[in-house]
């Protein structure tokens, strides 16, 4: 990243404003005076979560403290650590929507907990629209879930060395993952070569469960096996690399899969365009190619609306991993009128990490959020998967809609202040 030299010397100007920048660079100083306040340790008791709050000081955290009446504090391990309180979130309903999935046929309720005005409306009139032209096909066509370990070597050669002999062992891996977990089974495995770094990428089923920690495990228990066994000593080694994909946007991760791989399409009729989104599908159509070509100069990875606004919202609402939106949010629209004067919408999701068992999906709030959609427990996330593509088409139909009829502005401007 760049920034010019005028451009410096304006913020300078600006930070000066408010005061001398000496004094502000002086704060920057390391300060090796430990803080006289600490959190006692990390324990799931009343008495320590009490402690905890008391610590903060005389800050005011009624509202985050007002549902710490949880009867089994022991929910929380592996969840959360020095809990405090319960962060609230508003939460509202968009829908029915109706998926005619591969999963299952269902007019299902989408809860969505958001700040942003106008978001829950916006996904209600998608959802509208695309009921009326008979629902949403969604196919849930893949799914794999990554981690990537790195054996570092003196030299290529051993590396090679090292990875031939991987070849000769490779029948142990599934053993060694079936004695690990219950839930999960090793899919592949895939290697790439950089000089003298060996990364083996082992890619899981993960069931019901979204999976990161399984295959951390899991990828773990193969690596123990290998270190333990190999004639050839790596340097070093880590149990992931950065190469997997996991809580970042990649292109590799985009053409192949990250949980589960969706795609989902609709028709809406000419009628519904005009009565519930004021609008066309040349409107609409006209629109989406030039945003696409817009985001293309961008050097975004896919091209599509706002995927985050509703997989954020999804996510808080089920109990997912809310950072995992950073992969999960990339992916494709595309908006082309057929039939005459109909519009043909499809939204493709190549990253979607969730679940429907495991992480936050233990919580009271987050389970009603589950039952609401009929994603509840185990058997159900590839469901899940199929809803979560069936609410970003009604998204970006929504807004593509709004913003080729000049009424994005006018919606924030009502709904959103």
């Amino acid at each position: 990243m760049y920034t010019s030299l005028e451009k410096a010397a304006k913020i300078f100007s600006r930070l000066s404003e408010k005061e001398s920048l000496e004094l502000m660079l002086g704060r920057l100083s390391t300060n090796a005076s430990p803080s006289n306040v600490q959190l006692p340790k990390n324990d799931y008791t009343q008495a320590s979560i009490a402690q905890r709050v008391e610590a903060l000081g005389p800050i005011s955290t009624e509202s985050l403290t007002q549902h710490n009446d949880l009867s089994d504090l022991d929910l929380l391990k592996g969840s959360i650590e020095n809990f405090v309180g319960y962060t609230q979130v508003p939460t509202g309903i968009a829908g029915p929507i109706r998926v005619n999935g591969s999963e299952d046929q269902c007019d299902v309720f989408v809860p969505l907990a958001t700040t942003e005005g106008a978001l829950v409306a916006s996904y209600h009139r998608g959802a509208k629209a695309t009921l009326l032209s008979g629902g949403i096909s969604t196919v849930c066509l893949t799914e794999g879930v990554k981690r990537s370990p790195l054996f570092g070597f003196e030299t290529i050669e051993l590396g090679i060395r090292f990875l031939m002999w991987v070849t000769q062992v490779k029948d142990e891996f599934k053993t060694i993952v079936s004695n690990t977990t219950g839930h999960g089974r090793l899919n592949d495995v895939q290697f790439n070569i950089e000089g003298n770094n060996i990364i083996l990428t082992f890619e899981y089923l993960t069931g019901d469960a979204s999976g990161q920690n399984m295959v951390t495990i899991c990828t773990n228990a193969i690596c123990q096996f290998l270190i333990s066994n190999t004639p050839i000593q790596p340097k070093y080694w880590y149990v992931e690399s950065n190469y997997s994909g996991d809580k970042k946007a990649s292109t590799l991760s985009f053409t192949s899969v990250r949980g589960k791989k969706v795609t989902a399409e609709c028709v809406v009729k000419e009628d519904v365009l005009e009565q519930v989104l004021k609008t066309s599908a040349s409107a609409v159509s006209e629109y989406w190619r030039s945003s696409t070509v817009s985001v293309i100069q961008t050097g975004s990875i896919g091209a599509q609306g706002h995927f985050a606004n509703g997989l954020t919202a999804l996510f808080m609402a089920t109990g997912q991993d809310v950072a995992c939106v950073s992969e999960a949010a990339v992916g494709v629209t595309r908006m082309e009128k057929c039939n005459e004067n109909d519009l043909y919408v499809s939204v493709t999701l190549p990253n979607l990490i969730v679940g429907t068992v495991g992480g936050g999906t233990k919580f009271p709030t987050q389970r009603e959020c589950l039952a609401i959609m009929g994603c509840l427990g185990s058997g159900k996330a590839r469901k899940y998967a199929e809803i979560c593509a069936a609410l970003l088409l009604c998204g970006e139909l929504s807004i593509a809609s709004a913003l080729a009829e000049g009424h994005f502005t006018s919606a924030h401007q009502s709904l959103g202040r």
